[in-house]
């Protein structure tokens, strides 16, 4: 899909359709368990400790 360059004196307009009451729940709830697994997955990497190389 290529850009689609503005005649002078058009403005294009993309009206998208309304999202439904369960359409919003289900993104609102996509959201927020995306943020819990990212909050996990810092606090992992928090709590990690930094492997020291063996000595030979």
């Amino acid at each position: 899909m290529g850009y689609i360059k503005e005649p002078k004196g058009v403005d294009f307009e993309i009206n998208g359709k309304p999202l439904t009451v369960e359409q919003k729940e289900a993104i609102s709830d996509f959201i927020r368990i995306d943020k819990e697994k990212r909050k996990h997955l810092e606090s992992l990497k928090s709590n990690t400790k930094p492997v020291s190389e063996p000595q030979v």
